[in-house]
């Protein structure tokens, strides 16, 4: 079956040529739109040489919303390696879409990175990229655009994925399995950008200072504060699934959240000197938010619903330490917040049936000295 011939890309030649040119004048978007809408996976590969090195120079010069051009773009990279892009565009112009206020530029970088989880000798190349790496979790978590937290959260929980050392767990019994949608890698992979976040002080302080309020993007602004801790929050109980020991574990010191900071909490600020050193786990659980704020608190239970219900043995390995962890967890979280117990010990009654028991089975493991209801009653 031939391939029909996409129409007005001589048009698109010359008006990206003009663009190079001078990357002031108004784009076309009626030809863009024209041309995008025709492409497909038959047609696009011999167009990516043609086009995809001037739209590469264009979005380095271009200075209004490069929406337009972004789109097109990720359409051409579809089918493209991560080393095969890095040939086309450098560690800094990912850097600088990253930089850029258009979520669409930032998109765009996040798209590029994300084809580093496709193999993990590409994760690898990604891990040997310190300042993209860092540029890349700070915009995830910094963004005030929701679309570009979430791409950012999708994008590093498949990089780690792909690139962690233990073996993937076995096929799922059922279906409705949790783990189908944490797990993506087929043999354990490297483990280098694990260490690059986990072990290298400067990266994984970058994290801790954002969602704890010591960091510029977040000191002053207590809404993007809120969309980190909770970006934060919503990817680490899949990380626990995928390597509970690295986001349980830590060498370096979480900093106090700023919300400890006022007169009224000063004697817990003095607690928190005088605590050992958090993992990413237990800060986030248990230092991170300022449960007096409702909508994070809601968080909170939902982060907790989660992370135990992936905890359980069958999703994940099973072991007298994560055990351990979590009920130390558990106890402290539950310890003066009745709201968090409640949901706990509710959550067998709402998740699919077939699984309720065993939910119930692990909670009162790992909550002990509750009677949690069995069969819903």
């Amino acid at each position: 079956m031939e391939t029909v011939p996409v129409t007005g890309l001589e048009e698109l030649d010359k008006h990206l040529d003009e663009l190079v040119e001078d990357p002031t004048i108004d784009l076309n978007a009626k030809l863009f739109d024209h041309v995008e809408l025709q492409l497909t996976d038959a047609n696009i590969p011999p167009l990516i040489p043609r086009f995809l090195p001037r739209l590469t120079t264009i979005l380095k010069q271009y200075q209004q919303d490069p929406a337009i051009l972004a789109s097109l773009s990720v359409k051409l990279l579809q089918p493209v390696s991560f080393t095969q892009i890095l040939s086309l565009a450098s560690e800094d112009s990912l850097i600088q879409a990253l930089q850029s206020p258009a979520p669409s530029a930032n998109i765009l970088a996040m798209t590029v990175i994300e084809k580093a989880s496709r193999t993990a000798a590409d994760v690898a190349i990604l891990s040997t990229m310190p300042v993209l790496v860092s540029e890349f979790l700070r915009r995830w978590l910094a963004s005030r655009h929701v679309e570009v937290g979430q791409k950012g959260g999708i994008v590093l929980g498949n990089l780690l994925d792909i690139d962690c050392e233990l073996p993937p767990p076995p096929p799922p019994s059922s279906s409705s399995d949790m783990s189908q949608a944490i797990v993506l890698r087929k043999a354990p992979g490297q483990g280098k950008l694990w260490r690059r976040i986990f072990l290298e002080r400067n990266i994984y302080r970058l994290i801790l200072d954002i969602c704890s309020g010591r960091d510029p993007d977040t000191a002053s602004d207590e809404r993007q504060l809120t969309l980190a801790q909770g970006r934060l929050l919503r990817i680490l109980p899949r990380l626990a699934a995928l390597n509970f020991h690295a986001v349980s574990r830590s060498e370096f010191a979480s900093p106090i959240p700023s919300y400890f900071t006022n007169g009224a909490r000063a004697a817990e600020e003095e607690n928190q000197r005088q605590r050992s050193v958090d993992s990413l786990l237990h800060f986030a659980a248990l230092r991170m938010v300022d449960r007096r704020d409702r909508l994070m608190h809601l968080s909170l239970v939902d982060f907790f619903e989660a992370f135990v219900s992936l905890m359980r043995p069958g999703l994940t390995d099973y072991s007298a330490y994560k055990v351990e962890t979590v009920r130390g967890l558990l106890r402290e979280a539950t310890a003066e917040d009745a709201e968090l117990r409640a949901a706990l010990l509710s959550l067998p009654d709402r998740i699919v049936p077939e699984e309720a028991d065993e939910l119930r089975r692990w909670i009162r493991e790992v909550l002990p000295g509750e009677a949690v209801r069995v069969g819903g009653s």
